[in-house]
């Protein structure tokens, strides 16, 4: 084993691509403002550059580790020239920190205060430029972009979209769409990674706070929210709780302290969506038609198909996102007078994803003419609206979600993680209720964190092809062979952002790879606890069935048209 000499400490390392990795493993947290291990090495900060023993200063992101280096990380000579990169950043960088969406959880600032820096001594010449708000989304800030380049990368080698990229040179350079367009006339597909990978406020959520305030004040209006799954298992890291796991019980009772008049569970909408699926791709295999199934739970995949893969647009499952399903299925409950009790209802869904507020507003998520869904805020904004609103979160007592759409089984608890549908769907197509039977399937090769996943299954006889991947460059690659006929599959499954929902756009930053995996162990524990694990089974879905939903299945739960 190769070591080397950290700061007076011998350390040793093995297959570390870099020095910065045997420097953290070290327990050393040098900063870094550019360098993220899912992306490639760009080596533009320089925040990372250390000192070798004949004095030699280099960026250690970018360096191979060799056998014998002696490195220091925190020399002289080091931290004066750290301070000065933060000082030059913050001189071409909009200060208008205390309003800024990003305060208290930008990187920039908070290496400001790590490095001391107390005044900056050079003037910002750059031209101000104007907010990009053309998104349903996002929003684009060039004035606090630091040009670290981790939006660009993230869109082109995590998504494979390619929204952004540099212009210009030198102190002239910038981070824009091509031809300095509108984010909104892109291949922009709303996922929301390029937010993610920010450090600074130069992407940022379009927010929807304020409409959701206006109408929990409002007396004649019902207010009703959706939590989807991967909300519960992100939600308690902001509060200091064990990571992954799900504080659903906390949510529900923060959502009714604010105003909320009723809270709903999104797994089970995700329970109906596997029953609509399900039955649609049996119909499919039978008739040999519009093979493979695209799933069409999630918003950003979506609009890359029919973007940019538009001969396979009949290929997408005609149901509707958990998301309208459910949202559609209370509006229809409360369009009863004796339900609605002359007030009008607002549907506020929580979600995970920032694509979701783009999917609410698409013509097809509106029903008898009416919006389906009204607002949506993500994850994010739910904790600024917990924290704005002054509930100790973590002092809350668990609650139930209201009834009569407050339970959703295993099988829809799982969505938020990637795998998820196709295990519920898997689930849903078997008749064998046992344990064994659903660790049979959990083990079939649906569950890891791998880009592409490919597995067969057995169905009355019939090989059943199955792909699963996430990351939209991952998406890519599989649509790319199924179009060249390099493959062939009956069911793939797309989550836009790698790993699933519980790494959307709209969900906490900082989230390490210990805090993925929790997040993903935190829905599968969920689902452990959970009595009913098939969608079938659930009691308040079969009663949807007989009653509210019968006749109207296919003009609430599916979509005419993606065109």
């Amino acid at each position: 084993m190769s070591h080397m000499i950290i700061d007076g400490r011998k350390v040793e390392f093995t297959d570390e691509k870099n020095v910065l990795s045997v420097i953290r493993k070290a327990g050393i947290n040098i900063p870094t403002l550019c360098y993220h291990s899912e992306l490639s090495t760009f080596g533009a900060c320089r925040l990372c550059t250390v000192e070798d023993d004949r004095g030699k200063m280099f960026a250690s992101c970018s360096e191979e580790p060799r056998d014998g280096m002696v490195i220091h990380t925190n020399s002289g000579r080091i931290r004066k020239y750290r301070k000065l990169i933060v000082e030059l950043l913050l001189a071409a960088h909009c200060r208008d920190c205390t309003t800024c969406v990003k305060s208290g959880e930008c990187v920039l600032q908070e290496l400001a205060h790590r490095l001391g820096v107390e005044n900056v001594r050079f003037q910002n010449t750059r031209e101000q430029r104007e907010l990009d708000l053309s998104s349903p989304s996002l929003v684009r800030d060039p004035n606090k972009c630091i040009l670290c380049g981790n939006c660009v990368r993230a869109c082109e080698e995590l998504q494979g979209i390619g929204a952004l990229g540099f212009a210009f040179r030198g102190t002239e350079a910038m981070v824009m769409p091509a031809f300095d367009r509108k984010i909104s006339t892109t291949d922009c597909v709303n996922c929301g990674q390029c937010r993610v990978f920010c450090p600074t406020g130069a992407i940022s959520i379009r927010t929807n706070m304020d409409e959701v305030w206006e109408a929990l004040a409002d007396p004649n209006v019902r207010v009703v929210a959706q939590v989807a799954p991967a909300v519960r298992v992100a939600v308690g890291d902001h509060y200091g709780l064990t990571k992954g796991k799900s504080v659903m019980g906390k949510i529900v009772n923060a959502l009714h302290l604010m105003g909320f008049d009723e809270v709903y569970d999104t797994s089970f909408s995700a329970d109906l969506t596997i029953m609509e699926e399900s039955a649609e791709f049996l119909d499919r295999i039978k008739k040999g038609e519009k093979l493979p199934l695209l799933t069409s739970c999630c918003p950003a995949w979506v609009k890359f198909v029919t973007d940019q893969y538009k001969d396979y647009i009949p290929n997408l499952s005609t149901c509707r996102s958990p998301q309208g399903m459910l949202s559609a299925v209370i509006k229809e409950y409360f369009r009863d007078p004796e339900h609605a009790k002359g007030k009008k209802t607002v549907m506020v869904s929580i979600m995970p994803c920032t694509a979701k507020k783009a999917e609410a507003v698409r013509p097809n998520s509106f029903t008898k003419g009416e919006q389906d869904t009204d607002i949506v805020i993500t994850t994010t904004e739910l904790l600024r609206m917990i924290d704005n609103f002054g509930i100790k979160f973590s002092l809350l007592e668990p609650e139930a979600c209201d009834m009569p759409f407050g339970f959703g089984s295993g099988g829809g608890v799982i969505f938020g993680v990637t795998g998820g549908v196709t295990e519920a769907v898997l689930r849903r197509l078997t008749n064998d209720h046992s344990k064994e039977a659903m660790h049979e399937i959990a083990e079939s090769g649906v569950r890891g964190e791998e880009g592409i996943k490919e597995f067969s299954v057995d169905y009355q006889g019939t090989e059943v092809k199955i792909c699963v991947a996430s990351g939209l460059a991952n998406a890519r690659t599989v649509m790319e062979q199924v179009k060249n006929g390099e493959k062939e599959y009956h069911l793939i499954e797309i989550m836009a952002c790698r790993r699933g929902c519980i790494m959307g756009g709209g969900q906490p930053t900082r989230a390490g790879d210990r805090t993925k995996s929790l997040r993903a162990k935190g829905l599968y524990n969920a689902d452990n606890t959970t009595i009913i694990k098939k969608s079938d089974e659930n009691p308040l879905v079969q009663e949807l069935y007989a009653g509210l939903l019968k006749g109207k299945e296919h003009e609430l739960l599916h979509n005419e048209s993606y065109e």
